[in-house]
């Protein structure tokens, strides 16, 4: 029998979504109200799953599951969308504004661990984090040319400055004096800078503006271990409507994996009503980028099925992020994430 949600008398929400303390998701808020999910006039029970990013590539197993009936035909009535002004997707999760979320990387899921939020990632739709360093391409040196200069400088986005710039920076043993704003037309235009972005996104966006073609390596070749696309459940939420979230987990997998196998031509469709600036070109380039480089299904996907999370890894990421600064010593990492959800064949080994 499913037991009914805890519900606790509940302070001003705008006073727990403003300041530095709810930057990530108030254990209180998150508590607040109850954690059974709506249902519709045909009696599927909806789930919002919230994403911070446009419709692209990077959503389209869970599009293609929408435009095939996957979410349906399990009785689901699921929905994309965006936080409102002012919000982002730990802020949709605590406001009630979305069941589910939708986090790009392994930094969320601690950020909320450190936060106290009763949120862990349930799924993880990515084995690779398609976050890659991104280097103009290089001529080849004629006869007795020297060879190109180490970059000058790193171009970064303001959102990766305190993650992943610390991580690259330990890594490659750059300085901060290195660091540069992000600026694509700077980008094509100089020869000695590199650029921390996406597999899917920049080289696209390059070739879309004229310039070469740039060099591109995964992160994760570099022994990055988050995984991207991860979905967020609050703890409540998770434990009240176990039958739903395991649901919408083997739609998504599904889908996923029709999509990176078989016709994605129904999710794109749905991509391109909800974002018009998505080109069919952009869309396919993206989608081979996942193939080829095995983004969705990792490298053996034989051990490591759609969704499914390890131990490992997890701890991997942790003690390099925090070896870098980003997260405090003695932080939970085991509090991030729970296999629970996925089925027998996908939860991982125990860590050893």
């Amino acid at each position: 029998m499913r037991r009914p949600p805890v519900r606790l008398a509940c302070p001003d929400r705008r006073s727990l979504l403003t300041g530095a303390a709810a930057l990530g998701l108030s254990a209180t808020a998150a508590a607040c109200g109850s954690s059974e999910p709506a249902v519709d006039e045909n009696g599927r029970i909806r789930l919002r799953l919230a994403v911070d990013e446009p419709s692209s590539a990077e959503l389209g197993g869970f599009y293609q599951a929408l435009a095939t009936g996957l979410y349906e035909a399990r009785g689901l009535n699921v929905q994309l969308i965006r936080p409102g002004f002012g919000q982002d997707v730990p802020r949709a999760l605590a406001s009630g504004n979305a069941e589910l979320g939708l986090a790009a990387d392994s930094f969320t899921p601690l950020r909320l661990v450190g936060e106290g939020a009763p949120v862990k990632a349930v799924a993880a739709f990515f084995q690779k984090s398609p976050r890659a360093l991104i280097r103009p391409a290089e001529p080849t040196p004629r006869t007795g040319q020297a060879a190109p200069l180490a970059p000058v400088s790193v171009q970064v986005a303001e959102a990766d400055r305190d993650t992943l710039w610390p991580w690259l920076r330990a890594l490659r043993r750059l300085s901060d004096a290195q660091l540069a704003d992000y600026d694509l037309e700077a980008f094509i235009r100089e020869s000695d800078t590199l650029l921390l972005g996406h597999a899917t996104r920049e080289p696209l966006m390059i070739a879309a503006q004229g310039g070469t073609p740039p060099t591109v390596r995964l992160l994760y070749d570099d022994g990055y271990a988050a995984y991207g696309a991860l979905v967020l459940a609050p703890n409540a939420f998770a434990r009240d409507n176990d039958q739903a979230l395991r649901a919408f987990i083997t739609a998504s997998v599904e889908g996923w994996t029709a999509y990176i196998e078989g016709d994605p031509d129904p999710a794109h469709a749905l991509i391109r009503r909800a974002n018009r600036d998505m080109t069919p070109d952009q869309l396919d380039q993206a989608r081979e980028v996942l193939r080829s480089a095995a983004i969705v299904t990792g490298d053996a996907p034989a051990s490591a099925p759609l969704g499914t999370m390890s131990a490992d890894r997890w701890r991997a990421f942790y003690e390099s992020t925090s070896g870098a600064g980003v997260f405090p010593p003695g932080l939970d990492w085991r509090q991030a994430f729970t296999t629970d959800y996925l089925s027998p064949a996908a939860g991982p080994a125990p860590v050893s």
